[in-house]
């Protein structure tokens, strides 16, 4: 409750007496929503110079970032408390960040998770992240029931995982999952069916599924309220060519494409979601780090 309102209340016996039966939750303070940019947005800046970008970021005002490169245990080239202290100096931090679980990182015959896969979530930990999230699923198992089960169970242990160092597993949509069918079913609506809502969480690309199958990020959060921890915020224009995920479409800067980005934010508001993940990948002719600090001066335009 800010100072004005605590001013208002102070001395009115009628405002004591109307505040005793307002809903308890009238004064609760609200849940903040973090923008923060997928890193993925500026990759061929990331690749050359990752603690130059990182620092221009920085300076545009961004202060969460999502990584998408993780590899021998390293985080674009810095091993994960290197990375840390690079990011922390630049007042940057990363509550999250895309690395693919396969069916290979779960050992069948010891039936645990593999060392490697132990060590991504170990670094994730060290890093300082809210989520761990996989962004892809490999094709052999999108429709195959038995398989997608394991799958699906292997998400809930990875859960479980995470939760032993106070974090999240989550998975992140791309475009398949919408019109790929297991039985009758869509892949997604199978993956939400048989995922844990408290060992797995789920990031909507609201770009990637622009589209595809019947359904829309509106339709997908007004059905399941509650499943979104966070969104990929992305708008999406025709391409000429077969866009990023050949459907045609291509991202361009936000509020300036078909997506009905401000209606999804605001639902999103409602539900509490509070991670809120800028991604931009296409670039009609534009720097990436142009792009990126224009889409950043909208959502704040937008009060976000």
């Amino acid at each position: 409750m800010n100072a004005s309102r605590r001013n208002f209340l102070k001395t009115s016996a009628v405002a004591v007496s109307a505040a005793a039966i307002m809903p308890n939750d009238l004064f609760a303070a609200p849940k903040i929503q973090r923008v923060g940019l997928q890193l993925y947005s500026v990759r061929d800046h990331m690749k050359t110079d990752p603690a130059g970008t990182l620092k221009k970021l920085a300076d545009m005002g961004y202060i969460y970032v999502e990584h998408a490169n993780y590899i021998d245990r390293k985080f674009y080239g810095y091993t994960a408390p290197e990375f840390k202290k690079l990011l922390g100096g630049l007042g940057l931090v990363m509550p999250s960040g895309h690395t693919v679980m396969t069916t290979k990182d779960w050992d069948s015959a010891k039936g645990d998770f593999t060392d490697k896969w132990k060590y991504t979530i170990d670094d994730a930990a060290t890093m300082g992240q809210k989520f761990v999230i996989s962004p892809w699923m490999e094709d052999s198992i999108r429709s195959n029931p038995e398989e997608l089960k394991k799958f699906m169970d292997q998400f809930n242990k990875c859960g479980e995982l995470c939760q032993k160092s106070g974090m999240k597993f989550g998975y992140h949509t791309h475009e398949f999952e919408f019109v790929t069918k297991v039985g009758d079913k869509v892949l997604y609506e199978y993956i939400l069916d048989n995922t844990d809502p408290k060992l797995v969480i789920q990031q909507l690309d609201i770009g990637n599924m622009y589209l595809q199958g019947n359904m829309t990020a509106l339709d997908y959060m007004k059905k399941y309220p509650g499943r979104f921890e966070s969104l990929h915020v992305k708008d999406e224009i025709k391409s000429q060519e077969k866009g990023e995920v050949g459907t045609g479409f291509e991202s361009t800067y936000l509020g300036k494409g078909l997506v009905p980005v401000k209606d999804i934010l605001k639902l999103a508001k409602q539900q509490g979601i509070t991670s809120l993940i800028i991604e931009h990948e296409s670039y009609q002719g534009a720097d990436s780090l142009d792009c990126v600090k224009i889409d950043l001066q909208t959502m704040k335009k937008w009060g976000y």
